[in-house]
């Protein structure tokens, strides 16, 4: 008897030998069995996944002797023709070599036509996307409303080529890449069968290659049992497919991860030297940094990934070496690679200099400092004016008023007080604009974007719970980034943090005055002294004068050399691709 390939001679006869692809042959079964068969059914999905197979049992289950039925005997003479491709009423046709509309108006005609001996006369159409758009016009009315005894079967890696109309005309199934554990069972199974000893090391190293695709790893097995003979062991996998090794993996993600330039640069040179598979080398190490990150996020849950306990020790060893951020920006740096691989003139090249971009990016600072370090140098620039003390306040009081300060005490006493609630800060600018950067601190906590902004602004008043915040008119345009309910939220709370609750927020265009002094005017005569106190006789002593806000301190003026030259500004100005125009205060 001729030669039969693994492949093959290994080949699913029934819905319960297909493996990883259960939401498919169960609902088929189920369809089967409650006689509710479709005319149309669309596999789809990556290579060697089943997608005809699936399709040839379909076909048997159909048109076997007494079916259509899931439970067929291995004995049944339609069942065997079709497995032997000589049934006359199931034709499996290449969608590549037979794309033509003449060749699918040959099929419309013989569609026509009753089964041979079938109850049920099938095409199976393989790489049907390949069909030109002609074609699947063509063939738009038949599988429509195709005659009762006629059952089309498309099979095809790339469904979205394939024309929406003849998609909505189908039962679509998706097959899944199989997983690596039920791979390396079934590849243990025939190893089995074929009296072959192969280590574990060996069966995954056959998986992880194989991508997904059943019959990649039964053809590589295969190969492998020609070449080695009875005894498979990794380093053969290796050296025939080009495979690095886990632990090689291992060991240069390792440093990468450390941000050892030389030793990566060495073993990478090594796997080069080795004729290993680059390109397969650069997805195995996304692929590694993917779990990694994956590990992190799900605080150690193994479940979520495809490895051994050995490798997920090394993932706990590893996910200290890097932040999530940091992480997620070499990953990036190597998708970006992976994908510009195949137009690279030396994958080598390209690769290293990669690994070398993937540290950079490993010690990049992020974003969020580079912005909370330009918020720290322009708070530091606009110095906030320093609050007169309430006892220096009191103290020239005091001092002023020699007399009447009994009397003012008593007529004090005797005004009805006013709420917090009303005029939270008295009234005093001074008051008003030492609350502004306590508050510009703690929206800071909680937002670095927002406090960027009301960096820009300045306090106008807080009068009747209402605090009003103003910008000047060159910056009105920040008023419709922030001006939404999510701040006045934030800005309420913090302001029931330092003592104001219940407060309303306000966002107006306004001029800021040259003394940044706030006016506060309506809050002033809320507390103002009531008549009495002006018919005081004014020879007992001169009347007390307010005190009025220190002046602010003008703003520090910055060095413009130094602030370009700021190692930070200058990584702000890598990262955003932007240019310097103007620094002020």
């Amino acid at each position: 008897m001729a030669y039969q390939v693994i492949a093959r001679k290994y080949r699913p006869q029934r819905f319960s030998d297909v493996v990883g692809q259960e939401h498919v042959t169960q609902t088929l079964g189920h369809a089967i069995e409650g006689g509710r068969i479709a005319h149309a059914y669309l596999f789809c999905g990556p290579r060697g996944t089943g997608k005809t197979t699936i399709a040839r049992i379909f076909a048997k289950c159909l048109n076997a002797t007494g079916g259509p039925k899931v439970d067929f005997s291995d004995d049944d003479p339609k069942a065997a023709e079709i497995t032997e491709g000589r049934s006359l009423d199931v034709l499996e046709i290449d969608g590549a070599s037979n794309r033509g509309i003449e060749e699918i108006r040959e099929l419309r005609e013989t569609v026509k036509y009753a089964p041979a001996s079938s109850k049920f006369k099938i095409y199976i159409i393989d790489e049907v996307h390949m069909l030109t758009k002609e074609a699947f016009n063509a063939l738009l009315k038949t599988l429509e409303e195709p005659p009762a005894h006629v059952k089309f079967m498309f099979a095809t890696t790339e469904p979205e080529k394939v024309l929406p109309t003849i998609l909505s005309r189908c039962q679509r199934f998706d097959l899944r890449r199989i997983p690596i554990k039920l791979m390396v069972d079934h590849l243990r199974h025939i190893a089995k069968q074929e009296n072959v000893e192969i280590e574990d090391a060996a069966l995954h190293a056959i998986a992880r290659g194989a991508d997904g695709g059943m019959r990649d790893a039964e053809s590589a097995l295969d190969q492998l049992i020609s070449f080695c003979g009875e005894k498979i062991l990794e380093p053969d996998v290796l050296s025939m497919f080009g495979l690095t090794s886990q632990s090689q993996l291992l060991s240069l993600s390792a440093g990468l991860l450390k941000g050892d330039v030389h030793n990566v640069l060495g073993e990478f040179n090594e796997l080069s030297k080795h004729g290993k598979d680059l390109g397969k080398f650069l997805a195995d190490l996304l692929q590694h940094l993917r779990n990694l990150l994956v590990f992190q996020i799900s605080r150690g849950d193994t479940r979520l990934l495809e490895v051994s306990e050995s490798e997920g020790a090394t993932l706990a060893e590893q996910s200290a070496l890097v932040s999530g951020d940091g992480l997620t920006r070499m990953m990036e740096v190597l998708t970006q690679t992976e994908s510009s691989l195949r137009d690279a003139a030396s994958k080598k090249i390209f690769i290293e200099v990669a690994l070398i971009k993937a540290i950079e990016a490993r010690n990049a600072v992020s974003i969020d400092a580079v912005l909370k370090r330009l918020n720290e140098l322009r708070g530091d620039a606009v110095a906030p004016s320093a609050p007169v003390p309430a006892s220096a306040t009191a103290a020239v009081s005091s001092a002023t008023v020699a007399g009447p300060a009994p009397a003012r005490a008593s007529q004090t006493l005797a005004a009805p007080a006013v709420s917090q609630s009303e005029t939270p800060l008295a009234g005093h600018d001074a008051d008003l604009q030492a609350l502004w950067p306590r508050l510009l601190e703690a929206i800071g906590r909680a937002s670095a974007f927002a406090r960027s902004y009301f960096l820009e602004a300045h306090p106008v008043s807080f009068v009747k719970n209402v605090f009003t915040i103003g910008f000047d008119p060159e910056f009105a345009d920040h008023i419709g980034m922030v001006d939404n309910a999510k701040n006045h939220t934030l800005i309420a709370t913090k302001l029931a943090e330092l003592g104001h609750p219940g407060a309303q927020v306000k966002i107006i265009k306004a001029e800021r005055p040259g003394d940044f002094a706030v006016s506060t005017a309506p809050a002033l005569e809320a507390v103002a002294p009531p008549p009495a106190i002006a018919a005081q006789p004014a020879k007992t002593a001169a009347p007390a004068r307010p005190v009025s806000p220190a002046p602010a301190a003008k703003p520090t003026q910055l060095d413009p050399t130094e602030f370009k030259n700021d190692p930070l500004i200058k990584k702000a100005l890598e990262i955003f691709k932007g240019t310097i125009v103007e620094v002020r205060a």
